[in-house]
């Protein structure tokens, strides 16, 4: 073989390598992801129940899911959450950014702190915070020991302030994770803009909300993507928190999914609401992919 026969051959190796290494990752996402996706709404449009059927119904599981009053609690419940768990997060992260940003003593011990809880299962989280919510021995019961027998706190066991401790427990497992995102956009913003606007008078108020936050905007979009796709799946915190109760007081879609599927044997009712769930976070996620491939083109 000729030298240059070889070089070919090399050349032709190198870039069929990375492919061929790739190629069973791929095909494994493409069965397990992908494929599982298209087999749901499959089995939103047909009859099945404890197993999958293939008789098509049409439209039938989408109405009888928004007929459900049990799924209406559900919105209720993931429009509360998401709303108080993305506000609550984002002020929380871009307080913290902004204090870490002040280059003060002992950021390298602060930091990891703030993101400890992100490296934590969300049932890890779950489970905690149920110990410690739980009035017969956490909180409650500490303070009733060290004295104070007014003070109560039954959220957990409260049906109209259960889904709030769902929100504290996620709080604080995310802010972390999201002060990170925000710390790497203020320490990407560069400081002759920052000298100009104080030397033209800018008040500290002045600086961050005229200056520093507009330009944090691409954090703020992927904070708010991330936290959304969070709120909308979150199912392991639930059941490991409170169990979708008291009551249907903490019911999210994602446990109403699972519910439906594989303890109600309405499987083609449970597909139908797991569609639903992916077509909402669709409709965020697809604009934000768009834009930033634009941006980058």
């Amino acid at each position: 073989m000729s030298a240059a026969a070889r070089t070919d051959w090399r050349t032709r190796a190198q870039d069929w390598l990375p492919k061929l290494v790739l190629a069973p990752s791929l095909a494994v996402t493409l069965l397990f992801v992908y494929g599982f996706i298209l087999f749901t709404v499959v089995l939103s449009f047909t009859g099945s129940r404890m197993l999958p059927r293939y008789d098509f119904v049409g439209f039938t599981n989408y109405a009888k899911l928004f007929a459900l009053e049990h799924w209406w609690t559900a919105i209720g419940n993931i429009a509360i959450f998401a709303t108080l768990y993305i506000g609550i997060c984002t002020a929380i992260g871009l307080v913290l950014a902004i204090f870490l940003d002040q280059k003060i003593r002992g950021e390298g011990v602060l930091r990891p702190i703030y993101l400890y809880p992100m490296a934590l299962s969300f049932i890890v989280t779950g489970t905690a915070w149920k110990w410690f919510l739980d009035p017969g021995i956490g909180l409650e019961r500490t303070m009733h020991l060290w004295g104070w027998e007014s003070f109560s706190f039954t959220w957990i066991k409260d049906s109209e302030m259960a889904i709030y401790t769902i929100v504290i427990a996620a709080v604080w497992q995310t802010s972390g994770f999201v002060m990170a995102m925000f710390l790497a956009g203020l320490r990407g913003i560069d400081n002759e803009i920052l000298k100009a606007a104080q030397i033209d008078g800018a008040s500290g108020f002045a600086l961050y909300r005229r200056i520093v936050i507009p330009i944090l905007r691409p954090a703020f979009l992927s904070a708010f993507v991330i936290l959304f796709h969070l709120a909308i799946k979150s199912y392991d915190l639930v059941i490991a928190l409170t169990g979708g109760g008291p009551g249907r007081a903490t019911e999210l879609p994602a446990t109403f999914m699972y519910s439906y599927t594989f303890t109600r044997n309405q499987m083609g009712i449970g597909a139908s609401s797991a569609v639903i769930m992916l077509m909402t976070i669709a409709a965020i996620m697809v604009p934000y992919l768009y834009a930033e491939l634009k941006e980058r083109r």
